[in-house]
C-alpha cells in the first residue's frame, strides 16, 4: 500500500482474491482421514484437472485440510476471474470431491461444511479473507477536518478507539467499525451483488490516527464478495449502475471492490466525525427518512 503525504489523498489496494467453498467428507476414523489427506496432497494436479473441466474461468489455488473426528473438512480456494464465483466454486468443489471419493472411500456429506464460511461472520474469513481483501486509506488535512467535519483529528481518533476498537472488543464482534454494513448493503443492491454477502462487509476494521493534527483513516475489508459479470449484474438497472462506475464486464471486479472500500471509508469518516462532534442525533432528526418534506 502506498504512503500518502500530509497534503491529503487516498489509496486503495486489493490484497487477496479467492472465493472459498468447504465440503465436509465422512471418514471411518482418524487414520482414514490422514490417508485421505495424504492422497489429496499427492494428487492435487488430478483434482485441479477435475475442477478445470467444470469452468473456463475458475482455477483451484489451494486446498486446506481440517480433520475432526469422523469428518474431514476441505477448504478449497478458487480464483474466479470477474465473477463473484460462488456457484462456480460450488460446482467445482463437487467435482473435486467426486474424484476424492472414488480414490479414498471418503464420502461427501455436504458440499458446504460451513468452513467456507458463506454468509456468516467467521474468524477464518477475517484472517484468511474470502472474495477480495481490500484496504483503503486517506489522509484528511487538519483544516478540512475542522471546517467540513466540525471536529478534530484527536477527537475522531478517540471516538474510533473507544467505540470501534474497545467497544467492539467488549461486545465480541467480528469486525470493528461504525456502520460499514450500511454502505455495503446499498452498494450491493445497486450493483447486482448478493445482498446476503453484506455479512462479509460487516467484518470491516476501521483505524484512525492523528498525524501532526491531520486525520489518517483506513478500512480493511477482509471479505468483499463482488463480481462484474454473471448473476444480478445482468439486470438492467444494476448493469447501468456498473456502467456509470466503469465497472461493467470483464476485468473490472477488482476496481469495483476498491470503489466499495472507498465508499465504506467515506461513510465511516462521516459517522465518526458526527459522533465526535456530538451531531449524530441532530443529523438523524433533521435528515431522517421519516421526516416529512416541507
Amino acid at each position: 500500500m502506498s504512503v500518502i503525504n500530509a497534503a491529503g489523498g487516498s489509496r486503495t489496494r486489493v490484497f487477496g482474491d479467492y472465493m472459498t467453498r468447504a465440503p465436509v467428507l465422512r471418514v471411518r476414523d482418524l487414520e482414514h482421514a490422514c490417508q485421505t489427506i495424504q492422497w489429496i496432497d499427492a494428487h492435487e494436479d488430478e483434482i485441479k484437472e477435475a475442477v478445470k473441466a467444470t469452468t473456463s474461468h475458475g482455477r483451484l489455488a489451494k486446498i486446506e485440510k481440517f480433520p475432526m473426528g469422523r469428518g474431514l473438512y476441505l477448504r478449497f480456494s478458487f480464483e474466479t476471474g470477474d465473477a463473484m464465483g460462488m456457484n462456480m466454486a460450488t460446482i467445482a468443489s463437487e467435482a473435486a470431491c467426486r474424484v476424492i471419493e472414488v480414490a479414498t472411500g471418503a464420502e461427501m456429506v455436504s458440499v458446504s461444511g460451513n468452513m467456507c464460511s458463506d454468509k456468516k461472520p467467521a474468524a477464518i474469513n477475517m484472517i484468511e479473507g474470502r472474495g477480495k481483501t481490500v484496504v483503503a486509506e486517506a489522509l484528511i488535512p487538519a483544516d478540512i477536518v475542522e471546517a467540513k467535519l466540525h471536529a478534530t483529528a484527536e477527537a475522531i481518533v478517540e471516538t474510533n478507539v473507544r467505540k470501534n476498537l474497545i467497544g467492539s472488543s467488549m461486545a465480541g464482534t467480528l469486525g470493528a467499525n461504525a456502520h460499514a454494513a450500511n454502505m455495503v448493503a446499498a452498494f450491493y443492491i445497486a450493483t447486482g451483488q448478493d445482498p446476503a454477502q453484506v455479512v462479509g462487509g460487516s467484518m470491516t476494521l476501521t483505524d484512525c490516527e492523528n498525524v501532526d493534527g491531520n486525520l489518517y483513516i483506513s478500512v480493511r475489508m477482509p471479505a468483499v464478495e463482488v463480481g462484474t459479470v454473471g448473476g444480478g449484474t445482468k439486470l438492467p438497472c444494476q448493469r447501468e449502475a456498473l456502467e456509470i462506475l466503469g465497472c461493467s464486464g470483464n476485468g473490472k471486479a477488482r476496481k469495483l471492490s476498491e470503489i466499495l472500500a472507498v465508499t465504506v471509508l467515506a461513510g465511516e469518516l462521516s459517522t465518526l466525525a458526527a459522533q465526535a462532534a456530538g451531531q449524530l442525533g441532530k443529523a438523524h432528526a433533521e435528515l431522517g427518512r421519516g421526516k416529512k418534506c416541507q
